[in-house]
């Protein structure tokens, strides 16, 4: 009794055992798993199929395969159309830098009320329907001195103006982040001139959102269909194109092609991201 006695009293007061309690998920939470969890189901669906060698009646499929991504890989149809698609993107993009990058830049030093109506201007996109749009250039460019409509070039310049949104604010924003003015002054302090300035100071300041801009609508036209179908369809077969026009082949097939699409786009959204976050860390930082 007196060793019970000697550690009741060596016990410090207040003394609790510790409780453990698991904290209840927040109602937010739930709706984010609940979302991913939507969106994900038919992915991972889809990407079961592309893989199964065959999936019938069962639960599972019978086995799995890498067979109709080697496929699609290897048929020189999709190999031409992923070329097509390339091809325009990457000529619409440069279009959109040649002439959006002056644009800013003079918005920024020199025309402060441009930036106001280029403000305006990129909001148009998103307020004409692309059907609406498509229609009024087939009644422009079907004929005429410029027969434009089933060319790979109409294409492009309508990517033109579905980039120019992207384009425009995150290069205005890059802007922003540096001491344009001061660069300039200093530079011609130094005896450059405003081009050589722009070129070899400004440029290289921005590169960052200048690869923002790129990724991300670089993503975004990799995925477009309306304007494409509409404008030039099996003229100038594209990859989404191409993707209308397979949907009665086999599905395991078709998912091969959604997912190789997905994966791709997925990887430009998360390069164009990755480019933006050490941005936003090296502001912080500094």
């Amino acid at each position: 009794m007196l060793q019970n006695a000697d550690l009741t009293l060596s016990r410090p007061r207040g003394f609790a055992l510790p409780v453990l309690r698991l904290s209840r998920p927040s109602p937010y939470a739930l709706v984010v798993w609940y979302v991913f969890t939507l969106l994900a189901l038919p992915l991972m669906a889809t990407l079961g199929y592309a893989l199964a060698s065959s999936w019938g009646a069962t639960l599972l499929p019978d086995g799995l395969t890498l067979k109709w991504f080697l496929e699609l890989w290897s048929t020189p149809r999709f190999q031409w159309a992923f070329a097509r698609s390339m091809l325009v993107t990457v000529g619409a993009l440069a279009l959109s830098l040649v002439l959006v990058v002056p644009v800013a830049f003079l918005a920024h030093t020199r025309y402060p009320r441009l930036d106001a109506w280029m403000n305006g201007l990129i909001l148009v996109p998103f307020a004409v329907p692309p059907v609406v749009s498509s229609v009024g250039l087939l009644q422009l460019y079907a004929g005429g001195p410029l027969p434009l409509v089933g060319t790979p070039w109409i294409l492009m310049f309508t990517y033109v103006t579905i980039a120019l949104p992207f384009v425009y604010r995150a290069i205005a924003n890059s802007l922003r982040t540096i001491e344009v003015t001061s660069l300039m002054e200093a530079a011609q302090l130094l005896g450059a001139t405003p081009f050589k300035t722009f070129f070899l100071v400004i440029l290289p300041n921005i590169r960052v959102g200048v690869q923002v801009a790129v990724f991300l609508s670089f993503s975004f036209l990799v995925g477009e269909f309306v304007f494409a179908n509409m404008l030039v369809g099996t003229r100038f077969e594209t990859l989404q194109v191409y993707l209308n026009n397979m949907r009665g082949a086999s599905g395991h097939f078709t998912s091969a092609l959604v997912i190789t699409l997905f994966l791709f786009t997925l990887l430009l959204t998360w390069l164009g991201n990755r480019q933006a976050g050490h941005t936003i860390t090296k502001e912080a930082r500094s």
